[in-house]
């Protein structure tokens, strides 16, 4: 089974990639695990959620691994928790970077600011600026993880249709 990881900043179309990828692969997606938890608090997330937030995504697609397939699709990994530590708190804990360490990806789907910002109380930087710092990580994240990656940009349509091919090309190097 391969894996197909969705990544970038927020509000760049990730969740909506990742249902529309599934459905013409006839397999599974995983949520991104922090927006349930993350709904669920009655206070706001502290540095100690992330590490729930961390071993529940791990959780999350373990479960979805064994419905998915041929390819299972996340929308976002463990990185999107080490960018949030560390532009947050300064760090990122160990024991999330020893999780990294050992998550596996064939491909990263990196999605570009390009799409117009949607308000959501999870997400934090509408300002373009902040969005382009924020693409510029993962984009540096993706380019050193050793897996093939795909700048996913244009409309929803656009998008998608890049988005299949690249997964298609993945498919069928195997």
């Amino acid at each position: 089974m391969k894996k197909v990881v969705v990544i970038g900043p927020e509000s760049t179309g990730k969740s909506t990639l990742s249902e529309k990828l599934a459905a013409h692969f006839n397999t599974v997606w995983t949520p991104e695990y922090a927006r349930e938890y993350i709904d669920q608090l009655q206070r706001p997330y502290e540095e100690s959620d992330l590490l729930e937030i961390a071993a529940g995504q791990i959780a999350l697609e373990q479960h979805m691994a064994r419905q998915a397939n041929n390819v299972l699709i996340c929308d976002t990994d463990l990185y999107v928790i080490k960018v949030w530590s560390e532009h947050k708190y300064g760090r990122c804990d160990p024991r999330i970077l020893q999780q990294i360490a050992r998550q596996q990806c064939d491909l990263y789907l990196l999605t570009y600011i390009d799409l117009p910002w949607e308000e959501d109380p999870q997400r934090e930087y509408p300002d373009p600026e902040m969005r382009h710092y924020f693409y510029n990580i993962y984009r540096e994240i993706v380019a050193n993880s050793g897996a093939a990656w795909k700048d996913i940009r244009g409309s929803y349509e656009e998008r998608e249709a890049l988005a299949i091919a690249a997964v298609q090309e993945l498919l069928n190097r195997t």
